[in-house]
């Protein structure tokens, strides 16, 4: 059991198109997983478990980054930044790696403008 799911966090993170990105919401520790950009949102799929579904499906509409650090040591890899967004759903935040914030960042940018009339 432990090489399937050990097999499955390496078959997700080399898929195409996603990025290793942790989350959290709240207080709650950090989870690590992937993330892949899906049309208008970002699904999250966490390294260890048995479904393929995104457990985070968070839409680009609406959605803003209120501040962004780089991580304490001791609080994940070294080089990753973390972000804290405002989502329909709440806040939450995702800490990455410098390259895949630069993305995540333009593809957050790059919605219609239409996308942001509901943010405030």
């Amino acid at each position: 059991m432990a090489a399937l799911l050990l097999f499955r966090g390496i078959a997700l993170a080399r898929s195409r198109g996603s990025v290793v990105c942790r989350v959290r919401r709240g207080d709650r520790a950090w989870q690590s997983g992937v993330a892949r950009y899906v049309g208008g949102e970002l699904h999250w799929i966490p390294f260890i478990g048995l479904r393929l579904r995104p457990r985070h499906a968070i839409a680009r509409r609406g959605l803003t980054v209120s501040s962004r650090r780089r991580l304490a040591s001791g609080e994940g890899p070294a080089g990753y930044w973390a972000v804290v967004c405002s989502a329909e759903r709440g806040p939450l935040s995702l800490a990455m790696s410098e390259d895949a914030l630069t993305g995540f960042l333009a593809w957050l940018e790059s919605a219609p403008p239409s996308a942001h009339l509901d943010a405030v």
